[in-house]
């Protein structure tokens, strides 16, 4: 027997997939007995630009500002006024800003131009089978046939 079981249907999408798993839930069908298996796996790579120092510097300085904000933020609530919270909340901004933006080109200058660009990564599965505990496998199919049939 498979991993997931035998197989009840196929999909091109993972969306159909999940579309089909829901009818079966709508259904009453013990859908703990079901799993989705994508099949034919591949890594698609978007490339989004070029990636220069002052792109490094930007995104290092922008992380580094978010987080000298929240540690700021966090400090502010234990100061005794308002003047004192803006002043600790400003501190850590631009404290934060400045260590993103070494941390940033530091990062950048260490891959010596080997990876000068920006990218999005995906895992894609050329089909989704929708495989079913033997037992509730015949079940499985009746429902998902009614479900083809459906639209």
């Amino acid at each position: 027997m498979p991993l997931g079981g035998v197989q009840v249907g196929s999909y091109d999408s993972y969306e159909q997939a999940q579309s089909a798993v829901d009818y079966l839930a709508d259904q009453k069908f013990p859908v703990e007995n079901v799993t989705i298996i994508g099949t034919d796996l591949r890594m698609i790579e978007t490339v989004t630009g070029r990636l220069t120092m002052g792109r490094a510097l930007a995104a290092g300085a922008a992380g580094g500002a978010w987080w000298g904000l929240f540690v700021g933020l966090l400090l502010g609530i234990f100061s005794a006024d308002g003047g004192q919270w803006v002043g600790s909340v400003l501190t850590g901004l631009l404290i934060g800003l400045a260590f993103g933006a070494v941390f940033g080109a530091t990062g950048y200058a260490m891959t010596r131009g080997r990876r000068d660009f920006t990218s999005t990564s995906k895992i894609r599965a050329s089909r989704y089978d929708v495989m079913c505990n033997p037992a509730h496998a015949e079940d499985a199919r009746a429902h998902l046939a009614r479900f083809s049939l459906r639209g």
